[in-house]
């Protein structure tokens, strides 16, 4: 799982109204080079969460993101090198993401998250 997905995702669990960001806790994880698009960064920033994006990437002991970003940092290379690895180049292959309001443990196997919520949290 990229950490673009685990940007993306929510807790959907009934009655749950503060289920994003998921705490991500990474048991294996790997990085995997990718290109770089810079035209595709600079679209999808606007999208990021920015304070996820840090904690997860911090998650995985990469903390080459500054605490805050703006658009005026997507003129930088650097900058745009260190966003695309964090975003696509670091992938978690095991671990979880839990839901900061309720606790729930959803599980990351093989680099894939089971959000298939029990059918009393439907």
């Amino acid at each position: 799982m990229r950490l673009l997905t685990h940007n993306m995702l929510s807790c959907n669990i009934k009655g749950v109204t503060n289920g994003f960001p998921l705490k991500l806790e990474a048991d294996k994880w790997v990085t995997k080079e990718v290109d770089l698009n810079a035209d595709f960064l600079r679209g999808v920033f606007p999208k990021i969460e920015w304070p996820a994006l840090v904690a997860a990437a911090r998650a995985l002991d990469y903390g080459d993101l500054p605490e805050q970003a703006d658009g005026s940092m997507l003129t930088s290379e650097d900058f745009l090198r260190r966003f695309h690895h964090a975003l696509l180049e670091l992938h978690v292959e095991e671990g979880a993401l839990v839901c900061p309001e309720t606790g729930r443990r959803f599980p990351i196997s093989k680099g894939i998250p089971n959000m298939l919520l029990h059918e009393d949290e439907v």
